[in-house]
């Protein structure tokens, strides 16, 4: 159990929690910056949790629920007021409806964790502060110190656990919901360059191409949110015609954007695409959050191949846009 200590400050309205662990603190770091790895601890056992939205950056937000043994959910977010890379994070912290949405009913509290080198490695610092002495006794009546105390105990095996995060492996799927699937890989490149190579036409035609043989002929790219964009390719030589066109809705460079998505030419509902680009050892975590009108869209876009299409892509942009020739 790698927690050290739990106190609470009945006059302070806080309760802080140490853990220390036999690792650096930049691999501690991204066990919470990554929902892949955060997902793996931030749940008491018997309750994991799915992160279905995780923005580390100032004015970010963390939209994520856990499933209890029954298929039962309990829904919250965090929404990121500081970031310190490495150093330590601040977000308001609350529960939310089935719909995500935050549920005024339950009391909100801001949580601080501060992370630091020690002797033997790191330790995160964990300090909940609430409002009032009332929210502090109903959340511990509800379970909230036994809850974050067996979650963190699950941390030791998450950074212990090196390889199934690192940079240079390929495109990873996971499917998040019957509608929702996130596609996640580490980028070897910075923060900027890889958020530059999503938004400049002529990066993007030197890597978004997906298999060898095809080109770029049209990459109007949206620059203000509201603005269209406008994505074709075709064969070297010509043939095989095909595009995709959507509106941006939401920008906050060089972290996040999020987009609409049809393809030209077809009727009905499209797809909503959520770009996070975080920094993390060996590059930049690159993930995005499809969410789909229906599963059987889902199932039938994921059976074209999408994942190894995008890996394609993503390696030709680490050797050919981002490594210095």
């Amino acid at each position: 159990m790698p927690i050290s200590s739990v106190e609470k400050d009945l006059d302070a309205l806080t309760m802080t929690i140490v853990a220390e662990f036999p690792v650096p603190v930049r691999r501690l770091w991204d066990a919470y910056a990554d929902p892949r790895q955060i997902e793996k601890f931030w749940g008491p056992p018997g309750w994991p949790a799915t992160f279905a939205r995780h923005d580390m950056a100032p004015g970010g937000r963390s939209s994520y629920y856990m499933t209890g043994p029954g298929g039962e959910r309990a829904g919250a977010y965090w929404e990121f007021l500081a970031v310190e890379p490495e150093r330590s994070f601040e977000v308001l912290d609350g529960f939310a409806g089935p719909d995500g949405t935050p549920d005024p009913a339950m009391p909100t509290t801001r949580m601080t964790c501060t992370f630091e080198e020690t002797g033997a490695g790191a330790r995160v610092t964990t300090t909940t502060s609430f409002d009032s002495l009332d929210d502090l006794q109903k959340l511990l009546e509800m379970g909230m110190q036994e809850g974050m105390t067996a979650a963190m105990g699950q941390m030791d095996a998450v950074v212990a656990d090196l390889a199934s995060f690192a940079a240079g492996r390929a495109a990873e799927l996971q499917i998040l919901s019957d509608a929702q699937v996130r596609v996640s890989r580490v980028i070897r490149g910075p923060l900027r360059s890889v958020w530059d190579a999503h938004h400049d036409p002529a990066l993007l035609r030197r890597w978004m191409l997906g298999p060898d043989g095809w080109t770029m002929p049209v990459c109007e790219v949206a620059t203000k949110v509201g603005d269209s964009y406008r994505f074709e390719w075709e064969q070297e030589g010509g043939g095989g015609r095909f595009g995709f066109t959507g509106e941006l809705l939401e920008s906050l460079p060089p972290h996040r954007a999020v987009t609409t998505e049809r393809m030209v030419g077809v009727e009905g509902p499209g797809t909503v695409n959520e770009l996070t680009l975080t920094p993390v050892e060996g590059g930049t975590l690159l993930t995005v959050v499809i969410t789909y009108p229906d599963p059987q869209t889902r199932d039938q876009v994921l059976a074209t191949g999408m994942v190894d299409g995008q890996e394609m892509s993503y390696a030709r942009l680490e050797a050919e846009v981002l490594t210095p020739a």
